[in-house]
């Protein structure tokens, strides 16, 4: 099965998403106009490259079903066409030059906001069901199983951390203003922000932890090929039950990252100013994790019952 196969509208998506990350590099310069102290195009080209990876990923997983291979197929489908229109509505009000989040200026303005917040429901309640069904599909692997279902869940919830920019800030409120969300905690959007990113460098920001938990379904799974080629040379790691026990502590260990994340952004702190409570929690989770690790590698274990094999992560087949 070739790659465009694995599901052809999430693969189809990823095509133009690719084509429009070009076509935004290019924007950003040809095109000199600034929107919240980035370029224009800025937005257009992280959303279409957040894209591109969402749909590669989940068209990927929906491939390897064989249970609930057909409601996942539509659900795959649903999530590509929210995700298209998303994106439509990104680069339609690029070219009109005015913000397409938390936009209600003008009725034209309310209708594609509300029109874009309709289609991110759309997709995560697809992407829910895509992982319903990733649970219903073990793999003969389970520290396999582990990456991919906690991955799973970790991105939902990154997900749904961006409901909280939906709601106004208090200045808006007091002002009424047309522009009601916003991404920055304590100091309006379009401050100083980090190159390319545009975190804010002044204040909290809630797109960090929005996109440090949506790429969990990525990064996890990396992480069990990392100790799958480490197997290679420690015999310990060869073990199925020491390499789930692990990956259960890398999730574990992210989860309590996003949760720092969150926390952070909330109280207005900015990710490359953090005081002294946030230090702490970040340095307790690193221990927390190097420790546990320590612990489970000395543990003795049974022999390998699944060996370390070049197969895809989320095989069932």
């Amino acid at each position: 099965m070739t790659a465009l196969h694995w599901h052809r509208p999430l693969m189809l998506l990823a095509i133009a998403m690719a084509i429009l990350v070009f076509v935004s590099l290019g924007g950003m310069i040809v095109d000199d106009r600034v929107l919240t102290g980035m370029p224009i195009w800025a937005k257009a080209a992280k959303f279409a490259l957040s894209v591109l990876i969402y749909a590669v990923t989940w068209s990927w997983l929906i491939a390897q079903l064989t249970r609930w291979h057909r409601v996942a197929w539509w659900a795959g489908t649903v999530a590509a066409a929210g995700l298209g229109l998303e994106l439509v509505v990104i680069v339609t009000q690029i070219v009109r030059g005015t913000n397409s989040h938390f936009n209600f200026t003008t009725p034209l303005d309310t209708a594609l906001w509300e029109t874009m917040g309709l289609s991110i429901i759309a997709v995560w309640v697809a992407t829910l069901i895509v992982s319903l069904a990733l649970f219903r599909n073990p793999t003969p692997d389970p520290a396999r199983n582990a990456a991919i279902r906690y991955g799973a869940i970790l991105s939902l919830i990154g997900a749904a951390l961006g409901m909280l920019m939906v709601l106004p800030t208090q200045d808006q409120r007091a002002t009424e203003s047309a522009i009601r969300g916003a991404h920055t905690v304590g100091l309006a959007d379009g401050g100083p922000g980090l190159p390319i990113l545009g975190w804010s460098t002044a204040r909290g920001d809630l797109r960090i932890p929005h996109f440090f938990g949506m790429h969990a379904v990525q990064l996890l799974p990396l992480v069990v090929i990392a100790v799958e080629l480490a197997a290679r040379r420690l015999p310990a790691l060869r073990s199925a039950a020491l390499r789930a026990a692990l990956i259960v502590v890398a999730a574990a260990t992210y989860a309590a990252l996003l949760a720092v994340l969150t926390w952070q952004a909330l109280r207005g702190q900015s990710i490359v100013h953090p005081d002294g409570a946030t230090l702490t929690a970040i340095g307790a989770i690193a221990l927390g994790a190097i420790g546990s690790t320590i612990v489970l590698v000395q543990r003795p274990w049974p022999d390998p019952t699944v060996p370390v094999r070049r197969t895809r992560i989320g095989a069932t087949r």
